[in-house]
């Protein structure tokens, strides 16, 4: 009898702890949207990058605007891991990596490199 309750304890348990565990791992969609990435400190001093993401059927897309281009340019790979997001692209000739973690509702923090400090900051659709 003491079996079966540990048992049955066992799977409350572990059902319970999944359930914590899914609703703790962001979902792409926090990620989705326009956003704009502030490098911090560049040889060329800081930078803003205009960059916007989109999910369709579980991939997740990025793409950038360079500094006095017209037209987007698509990311090589972009991949979310719970509330963290790893891209890379290149731009100005340059092969870079970004990292960005979510802060918040509307801002996220990483780095470009390694080496240099990124903000994010959601751009926010202006209602007509």
């Amino acid at each position: 009898m003491k079996s079966n309750k540990l048992i049955l304890s066992s799977i409350i348990f572990m059902l319970s702890l999944s359930f914590v565990l899914a609703a703790s791992v962001s979902s792409p969609e926090y990620f989705e949207g326009k956003w704009n990435v502030l490098i911090k400190g560049t040889p060329e001093g800081d930078a803003t990058i205009p960059i916007r993401f989109e999910t369709i059927d579980g991939k997740t897309t990025g793409y950038f605007l360079e500094e006095g281009a017209t037209e987007e340019k698509k990311m090589s790979s972009a991949t979310i891991n719970g509330d963290v997001i790893n891209t890379s692209f290149n731009i100005s000739g340059y092969d870079v990596t970004l990292f960005l973690k979510k802060v918040d509702a509307d801002n996220a923090k990483g780095d470009l490199l390694g080496m240099f400090d990124a903000e994010g900051t959601r751009v926010k659709e202006e209602s007509k």
